[in-house]
């Protein structure tokens, strides 16, 4: 059984943890006999289990924790450049085109820290950076949890205006704490993250009492040596391949075509049971059940009362992006249930992004013009209409050219090209499902690459959900993902199906 088929909420994780605190402490206390305090110790060693963790189900993915960065930053733009500080607004976009970095940074410090803590590596420096790093992350699921109360259409900072708490106002709805391996709810994450902060002091004011393993030199090359190859590892998971364990829901052996149909299934079984009203004057919400809502609202004054939210049945399968998935073709029509109930194997070219500055050229062309005439017959006084050549003119035309990445084309020559040419010729069909793309995008791309294959597009996020690289390619058979590849690692057609 492989991580990503592991299933568990944050509470097994911690007992999980505690258990495993319990023995490094145990190892720390009569193997090396370095403690100091034993509850210290154990702290020490479940703090560091934790981010040790967190860290590497985020490292296994490190691409998950940028889109998720990316996400923060489009939200904290739109919300500090309607206020005073909107001077800070244009900060975000230029750190969002470096969210990759960032991530990784993260990941790696996190892991780096948890291994600090086990090891006691200068407990001043590591105390101190603990609570820094535990603080950032309590403002940040604070703030994510706080926007459940901010409505559709108001500022964050506009707080008398802040209404009754209501899930579907939070634009971020999961920390990303553990990457995708569980999903927590902001107002969790936040529980988390402030309990974490009772340790954090701990260090920082008994930060003497920290066990301490090994001597100075050997704790320094640790570090050195992990920072390294975290770096290394985490780079490796989308710089040369897709990761290696899969926690999203389009992984390689997954039947998606059912899996989604039983999302489907489950979400039109829930049922509303409730309704929660507010009082437009006074700001008080009231619940009615469904029956009574049903059977009264049309007695509440409409001046006074608004709907604020639904009270659903939980579904019996939690909806994921399998329920989004939505593959349109240029012409407008879903194209989703011709691939996922498709016989035969097809190739899907994933491309969240395509890479190319669209600029607007204006050319002179030479145009006709013409003299239409009406001419009436002698003889039955019927009327016609003569059209004559008048004269050459010149005429300004504007259109759309493409600049494309080098690189980017490059991938497609090399690969995807090759790829769906090879295919046609075993009569199996590429699609090159594309993100935010218009069909002269999409036409333009074609022009630079002969491949032949038919195009689609899909919502950006859903892409980057599918697989971790752009282009990265999918083969799916009967609705089931039969491999998935990085674009620097498709062994080519033959070798797929030999």
């Amino acid at each position: 059984m492989s991580l990503s088929d592991i299933s568990i909420s944050l509470t097994d994780l911690l007992l999980g943890v505690g258990v495993a605190a319990v023995i490094l402490t145990l190892i720390v206390v009569f193997l090396f006999k370095k403690h100091k305090n034993i509850f210290m110790s154990y702290v020490q060693n479940f703090c560091g289990a934790l981010f040790i963790f967190s860290g590497f189900v985020k490292a296994i993915d490190p691409l998950g924790t940028a889109y998720k960065n990316q996400d923060y930053f489009k939200e904290f733009e739109t919300t500090l450049e309607a206020t005073w500080f909107s001077f800070i607004a244009p900060m975000f976009p230029f750190l969002s085109q470096y969210a990759v970095a960032t991530a990784v940074f993260v990941i790696v410090l996190e892991i780096v820290v948890g291994i600090m803590l086990l090891i006691g590596f200068n407990g001043k420096a590591t105390s101190r950076i603990f609570l820094g790093i535990i603080a950032f992350f309590t403002a940040l699921t604070g703030y994510t949890y706080l926007t459940g109360y901010v409505p559709q259409g108001v500022n964050f900072f506009q707080f008398g205006q802040w209404g009754p708490y209501v899930e579907s106002n939070m634009k971020v709805t999961d920390c990303g704490c553990f990457g995708d391996f569980i999903k927590l709810k902001p107002f969790v994450s936040f529980m988390k993250d402030v309990f974490l902060l009772i340790p954090a002091f701990y260090f920082l004011f008994r930060s003497k009492d920290m066990h301490e393993l090994f001597t100075p030199f050997a704790r320094k090359v640790i570090i050195v040596v992990s920072s390294i190859a975290l770096l290394y590892y985490s780079l490796g998971n989308f710089v040369w391949d897709i990761p290696e364990t899969d926690f999203r829901p389009f992984k390689e052996g997954k039947n998606i075509a059912e899996q989604r149909q039983a999302e489907l299934d489950a979400m039109a079984s829930v049922q509303i049971t409730g309704w929660k009203l507010e009082n437009i004057k006074s700001g008080k919400v009231v619940e009615l059940s469904n029956a009574v809502y049903m059977k009264e609202f049309k007695n509440y004054p409409k001046t006074d009362w608004k709907v604020i939210d639904q009270i659903k049945t939980e579904p019996a399968i939690k909806a994921t992006k399998l329920s989004e998935m939505e593959f349109t073709h240029p012409e407008g029509y879903d194209f989703t249930d011709d691939i996922l109930q498709s016989e035969e194997p097809i190739y899907l070219v994933i491309a969240y992004k395509m890479y190319a500055d669209a600029r607007t050229e204006t050319n002179i062309v030479q145009d006709s013009l013409f003299i239409i005439d009406t001419l009436i017959s002698e003889e039955d006084d019927e009327k016609m209409l003569v059209k004559q050549f008048d004269k050459m003119v010149e005429k300004q035309v504007k259109t759309t050219v493409f600049d494309w990445d080098k690189d980017y084309l490059a991938d497609y020559n090399k690969v995807v090209t090759p790829l769906a040419k090879e295919a046609a010729k075993d009569s199996i069909k590429t699609y090159i499902i594309a993100g935010g793309a218009g069909l002269d995008m999409l036409e333009d791309l074609e022009k630079n690459i002969g491949s032949g294959a038919a195009f689609l597009t899909a919502d950006d996020i859903l892409l980057k959900t599918i697989v971790r690289s752009n282009p990265g390619i999918v083969l799916i058979e009967n609705g089931e993902i039969k491999g998935k590849w990085h674009k620097k690692k498709f062994p080519g057609h033959k070798a797929v199906f030999n």
